[in-house]
């Protein structure tokens, strides 16, 4: 078959080129590049009405959540800390509905940092809204504006260490974390301070999500397991 088909979650943030100041659907290039590298297509998907998310999954092959602001702490009925970010309502909205559409499909899915979170959301699970509270540091987001380094134990037999290895440094950025995971959800994944860094869906084909990001460091096995994944999709009634 051709290239499949990798859609992409976007953000939406203020933004200025040229002469033009303006709220803009973007992405940081890193996404699309290790799609790319990976042998996919990239689709980018900017926030819509949840009702278009069906037909945006029409035209794709896999589901990529990027990273981004904090979940409205209202999407898994827990009061806001005032730690976490104000609500950005187009994007839960729109994401979640594009997770729980795809696993409605077994579409292939993948979340990476904010995305994990959202799929653990969409599941019914919840978020432990500042880190550094339970673990003591900010050993997940110690750089401003830059990724920092550390290690993550994946399961072993684990889908994901068949992919990446039983033991991996990771990039990081995030002050939020899994708490109370989704339905289905299995952590397969943990840093040194027991913080969930990975899990996977086991009734679906291929779900996983990621705290880290694996399209900054060394993420392309991860994204070529994507793609395969991605280019053995059938929607149910397909032909071939």
């Amino acid at each position: 078959m051709t290239a499949p088909r990798i859609g992409i979650t976007t953000y939406r943030e203020p933004a200025r080129w040229g002469e033009w100041t303006e709220p803009a659907d973007l992405l940081p290039a890193l996404y699309s590049s290790a799609v790319q590298g990976a042998g996919g297509v990239a689709v980018l998907l900017p926030p819509a009405p949840a009702t278009h998310a069906g037909p945006a999954l029409d035209g794709v092959h896999a589901l990529v959540v990027a990273g981004g602001p904090d979940v409205d702490p209202g999407r898994y009925h827990a009061q806001r800390d005032a730690s976490t970010g104000g609500a950005r309502e187009e994007r839960d909205g729109w994401e979640l509905e594009l997770v729980r559409e795809a696993l409605d499909r077994d579409l292939p899915v993948l979340g990476v940092c904010r995305g994990m979170q959202v799929l653990n959301t969409a599941l019914g699970g919840t978020l432990i809204q500042h880190l550094p509270d339970v673990v003591g540091t900010d050993v997940h987001a110690p750089l401003v504006g830059a990724h920092g380094r550390h290690f993550v134990t994946l399961e072993a037999g684990s889908r994901l260490a068949v992919v990446c290895g039983e033991r991996i440094e990771i990039a990081t950025h995030h002050h939020q974390a899994l708490d109370e995971l989704g339905a289905g959800l299995k952590a397969c994944g943990w840093a040194d301070d027991g913080t969930v860094e990975a899990v996977e869906l086991a009734d679906r084909r291929w779900t996983m999500g990621v705290q880290w990001h694996p399209e900054a460091y060394k993420g392309e096995a991860l994204f070529a397991a994507l793609i395969t994944a991605a280019a053995h999709y059938r929607p149910a009634g397909a032909r071939g």
